[in-house]
C-alpha cells in the first residue's frame, strides 16, 4: 500500500509540474510556466515562434523568434544577441517582478525585459501574429507593459515602428549582425536622422553615415522613390512631441516581406516566394556594394564580385575566421613590418611603394605642397608614419591604417602608392659580389633560354593554328582557357562588365573579332554548363546575339559571342555618342528587339524569360541592328539572378512589379521591362532622373499626362528636332504604356508588340498603371488620373483585334 500512495504522489506531482511549468503548444508565456530546450511557442495563426535557436555553424545559443511557414529558418528578432548561451538548459520565463527574463543554467539573467510593472502577477508574454513579442496585464490584454517591436534587432516587420523617442532619447533603428553565425550588434545600422527630418540614414558604427533615403514627401522617399510602392508597401510617417516614427504595412496580407540591415552595410528588402521556396530581394541601398563605409576593414579592398573584399599585396586578413563568415571588419594586417620605425630589422632595404591602380582615393588625405611626384614619395618616405601617399597635380599622403579602399567604377580611379616592407616587392636587379663563374652560367643560359624561346614559339603556332581552326568550324565551339587568353591578349581590352562577369574583345588570327565573357558566380559543374549552353547555342533569330563557343575548364566558365562594333543601345541614348540616332533607326532597334523577345518567348521549345531586359542589353551591329545579349544566362544561372542584378548593377527601374509580391515570374516581366526600356528609346533620357535639388523626375509619369493632352510629340528626344513619324512615335509610346500596366494580364504580349509597331493591329489610349500613380505631384493626380481612367475605358483597352490574336505561353 505504501508503494502506490508514494506513485500516486509522484504522479500527480508530474502532473502538476508540467501543467504550472511547462510552456504548451500555446501563443503565450504565463507566470509559473517557462521555456526551455527544445519547447517553443507559436502565435496564434501560426504565422511566428519564439523558442531557443542556434545561428549557423555555431555552438551558442539564443532566444529568437523566426518564421513559422518559410522552410527556411529566417530570425527576425533575438534577445540575448550579446549574451549567448552554451547550451538550451537555460530558461525563458516570467520572473516574481513581472518581468521577462532569460536565466542560465545557473540561475543568473543573462536578459531580461527591465520593466517597473504593477502587475507582476498577472503579466502574460504572449507572440502575435505579426511577430511582435507582447508583454501585458493578463486581465487586460490591451495594456502593453513592453513589446520586442519597441527593441527591434536587425530586422523592421510591417506594422513595426523604426524611430527616435524624443522623451528618452532612445533609437528604435535596426542593427546589422556581426557575422552570419554571431547576431551580436555589427557597425551598420538603419536609423531615422537624429536631427529631425524625415528620413533614414544608414550608420557605420554609430557616427559615420553614408546612405540617406532623402527626406518624406507623404508618398515617396526623395531619393529612392521605388522604396514606397503604395500597391504593396504603406508607409507612414507620425511626428508628435514624444517622437518621430515610421512604420508599414503590406497590402497583400498573404505576402511575407522584410527590412533586414544585413551585414553587407546594405538595407534590404525581402519577399518570400513560396513557389521557388527563396526570399526574393528586390531592392537593396545602397545600390554599389562597394559604397558601404570600410566594408573590408583597414587595408582591405573593395571590388563590386560576389565575395567583395580582399587584402592588398602584402596584408593577409586579421581574422580569417571571421572574413569566412562574411565580417570584414575586422580588416587586414601586414605580413611583414615595415623598417622604417622598427628597431629590430638591423638588415635589409628601406621601404618601397606598391602602385595601386584604378581606385578611389581614401579619405582625410594630408597635402603637402611639392613640384614633383619623387618629392612626394620622398615625403612619405621620410615619415614612418606615412602609410601611403599619391600625386595628382598635388600630394598628399595618409597616415596610419587606410579604410575605406575600394576599386572605382569605370576608368574613373586614380593611382595610390602603398608602403611596403621591400621583401614584399620583386626586386628589380641582383644583389652585386654574387657573380662566381658569371661568364659561363650566362652562356648556359642563353643557349636555355634560346631553346625555351623556340619550344614556345612552336607551341604559339599550333595553338593560334588551332584556335584559327576552331573558330571555322561554324558550330558551337569548345575552346580552351589558354585558346582565349591568347586571342584577347590575356583579357587586356575590357569591353564593359556587370553582375554576370566582365567582357573582353578577342581577335581570331583570321582577324575576325569576338566578344569574351568571363562568367562570375557560377557554380554549375562541368557537365551541367555543358549541357545548358549547348542548348543555348541551337537558338538562332536575327535579333538574338550569336554565341560562338564557351570555355569549362576548372572554375573557368567563359562564352564567345559575336562581336558588336556599335556596340550598346545605352551609349547612343545616354552616352557621349556624336552621332544621334535618328528615329528610324530607333524604331527599327525596338522592333528587332520586340521581334527577339517574341522568339524566346513564343517560338523556343521552352519559353525562355530573359528577366533584364534594358538598354545595356541590347547590342548593335556594324548596321544597327539590335542583338538581345544575355539571353542565354537567365537559363544558366536560373531566374533568381535578376534579383541580385537589382543591387549589382541598378536595373531596378525595369522589373515589374510581380517581383516584389512574390508571385510567379512569366514572360510578362520581359514585357514589363521592355516598355520600360521603350520610353528611353524614346525620350533619349533615363526614366528616373534626380534634379539638383534632389528631386526625382520619372519620365514615363509625365509621358502618360502628355498622352492625355495630345502632345506626344513632346515625348520625343530633342536631339531629333521633331523628326520622326507621327504614327509610329503614337503607336510606340501607346505600347510602352501598355507594357508597364500592373497587372500582368493587362500587358500584351511580345507577339502583340511586334504586330502592333509593325502597323497589323491598332492600339488604343492605355489606363494610368498604378505604379505611376505614387510617383507623380499630387497635381497631377488630381488633374490627370480621373481624365486619363475616363479615357482609357471609353477607348477600352488593347483593341478587340489584340486580344483576339493573343498567343498563349508556357512559363518556362
Amino acid at each position: 500500500m505504501d508503494f502506490f500512495f508514494f506513485l500516486h504522489v509522484f504522479l500527480l506531482s508530474c502532473c502538476y509540474f508540467f501543467s504550472t511549468h511547462v510552456v504548451k503548444a500555446a501563443d503565450s508565456i504565463s507566470p509559473g510556466q517557462s521555456l526551455t530546450g527544445d519547447q517553443t511557442i507559436t502565435s496564434k495563426e501560426g504565422n511566428f515562434v519564439l523558442g531557443f535557436f542556434t545561428p549557423g555553424n555555431s555552438n551558442n545559443y539564443y532566444i529568437g523568434i523566426w518564421y513559422k511557414k518559410v522552410q527556411e529558418q529566417t530570425i527576425v528578432w533575438v534577445a540575448n544577441r550579446e549574451a549567448p548561451l552554451p547550451d538550451k538548459s537555460s530558461q525563458l520565463k516570467i520572473s516574481e517582478d513581472g518581468n521577462l527574463v532569460l536565466i542560465n543554467q545557473t540561475n543568473i539573467p543573462v536578459w531580461s525585459t527591465n520593466i517597473n510593472s504593477n502587475t507582476s502577477n498577472s503579466t502574460v508574454a504572449v507572440l502575435h501574429d505579426n511577430g511582435n513579442l507582447v508583454l501585458s496585464d493578463g486581465s487586460n490584454s490591451s495594456a502593453v507593459i513592453w513589446q520586442s517591436f519597441d527593441y527591434p534587432t536587425h530586422t523592421w516587420l510591417p506594422t513595426g515602428r523604426i524611430g527616435l523617442n524624443k522623451i528618452t532619447g532612445r533609437n528604435q533603428k535596426l542593427t546589422s549582425w556581426r557575422s552570419i553565425e554571431d547576431p551580436a550588434p555589427g557597425p551598420f545600422s538603419l536609423e531615422i536622422d537624429p536631427n529631425g527630418t524625415s528620413q533614414y540614414i544608414i550608420v557605420w558604427n554609430g557616427f559615420r553615415r553614408y546612405w540617406t533615403s532623402g527626406e518624406w514627401n507623404g508618398q515617396i522617399f526623395s531619393l529612392v522613390p521605388e522604396m514606397s510602392l503604395n500597391y504593396i508597401y504603406n508607409f507612414t510617417f507620425e511626428s508628435d512631441e514624444k517622437g518621430n516614427y515610421f512604420n508599414y504595412s503590406v497590402t497583400d496580407p498573404n505576402t511575407i516581406s522584410r527590412f533586414v540591415m544585413d551585414l553587407s552595410g546594405q538595407i534590404k528588402q525581402l519577399s518570400w516566394l513560396n513557389n521557388t521556396k527563396q526570399w526574393n530581394l528586390f531592392w537593396s541601398q545602397p545600390r554599389a556594394q562597394c559604397e558601404v563605409f570600410s566594408l573590408c576593414g583597414a587595408f582591405g579592398m573593395c571590388n563590386e564580385k560576389a565575395v567583395p573584399c580582399e587584402c592588398v599585396q602584402g596584408f593577409e586578413a586579421r581574422s580569417q575566421k571571421e572574413w569566412n563568415l562574411s565580417d570584414w571588419s575586422g580588416g587586414c594586417k601586414r605580413k611583414t613590418h615595415l623598417r622604417c620605425g622598427d628597431n629590430s630589422s638591423v638588415n635589409g632595404e628601406d621601404d618601397k611603394f606598391l602602385l595601386i591602380s584604378n581606385i578611389q582615393f581614401p579619405e582625410k588625405p594630408i597635402s603637402w605642397t611639392v613640384s614633383s611626384i619623387d618629392d612626394c614619395k620622398l615625403v612619405c618616405l621620410n615619415n614612418c608614419s606615412c602609410t601611403a601617399y599619391a600625386y595628382d597635380g598635388g600630394c598628399s599622403i595618409w597616415s596610419g591604417d587606410l579604410v575605406d579602399l575600394r576599386v572605382a567604377s569605370g576608368n574613373q580611379g586614380k593611382d595610390l602608392y602603398l608602403r611596403l616592407a621591400a621583401s614584399e616587392l620583386p626586386t628589380s636587379s641582383s644583389k652585386k659580389g654574387k657573380v662566381t663563374g658569371a661568364t659561363v652560367a650566362a652562356a648556359v643560359g642563353a643557349v636555355a633560354v634560346l631553346g625555351v624561346v623556340l619550344v614556345v614559339i612552336w607551341r604559339c603556332r599550333r595553338r593560334r593554328s588551332s584556335v584559327s581552326l576552331k573558330a571555322t568550324e561554324g558550330s558551337l565551339v569548345p575552346f580552351g582557357y589558354r585558346d582565349l587568353q591568347i586571342i584577347t591578349k590575356n583579357f587586356s581590352e575590357k569591353l564593359g562588365g556587370g553582375g554576370f562577369g566582365s567582357v573582353f574583345k578577342g581577335i581570331f588570327p583570321d582577324s575576325t573579332a569576338v566578344a569574351v565573357k568571363k562568367l562570375e558566380g557560377l557554380r554549375q559543374g562541368d557537365k551541367q554548363f555543358r549541357t545548358e549552353v549547348s542548348t543555348i547555342g541551337t537558338i538562332q533569330h536575327v535579333n538574338l546575339i550569336r554565341l560562338r563557343g564557351f570555355c569549362s575548364e576548372g572554375d573557368n566558365r567563359l562564352l564567345v559571342y559575336d562581336y558588336m562594333p556599335n556596340g550598346s543601345l545605352d551609349a547612343h541614348l545616354f552616352g557621349n555618342k556624336s552621332d544621334t540616332l535618328d528615329w528610324k533607326t530607333r524604331y527599327q532597334i525596338a522592333l528587332g528587339t520586340a521581334r527577339g523577345l517574341a522568339y524566346l518567348h513564343e517560338k523556343c521549345r521552352d519559353c525562355i524569360i530573359h528577366c533584364d531586359i534594358k538598354p545595356e542589353n541590347i547590342l548593335l551591329d556594324v548596321t544597327f541592328c539590335p542583338k538581345v545579349a544575355d539571353f542565354g544566362l537567365a537559363k544558366l544561372m536560373g531566374r533568381e539572378f535578376s534579383r541580385v542584378l537589382t543591387t549589382m548593377r541598378g536595373t531596378r527601374g525595369y522589373l515589374a512589379p510581380e517581383w516584389i509580391s512574390g508571385s510567379p515570374i512569366t514572360s510578362k516581366a520581359d514585357v514589363f521591362s521592355y516598355g520600360m526600356m521603350l520610353f528611353e528609346v524614346i525620350s533619349g533620357r533615363r526614366n528616373s532622373e534626380q534634379s539638383e535639388d534632389g528631386k526625382i523626375f520619372f519620365f514615363p509619369t509625365w509621358a502618360v499626362k502628355k498622352l492625355i493632352e495630345g502632345e506626344v510629340l513632346s515625348l520625343l528626344d530633342h536631339k531629333l528636332e521633331s523628326n520622326a513619324d507621327m504614327d509610329e512615335l503614337i503607336r510606340a509610346a501607346r505600347v510602352a504604356c501598355w507594357c508597364i500596366q500592373d497587372d500582368e494580364n493587362d500587358r500584351p504580349s511580345m507577339g502583340q508588340v511586334v504586330q502592333i509597331l509593325e502597323g497589323i493591329l491598332e492600339v488604343n489610349m492605355p489606363q494610368i498603371p498604378r505604379c505611376l500613380q505614387i510617383l507623380v505631384e499630387n497635381t497631377f493626380l488630381s488633374d490627370t488620373s480621373s481624365a486619363l481612367t475616363s479615357h482609357a475605358q471609353s477607348n477600352g483597352s488593347i483593341s478587340s483585334q489584340a486580344k483576339s490574336s493573343s498567343s498563349t505561353t508556357s512559363n518556362k
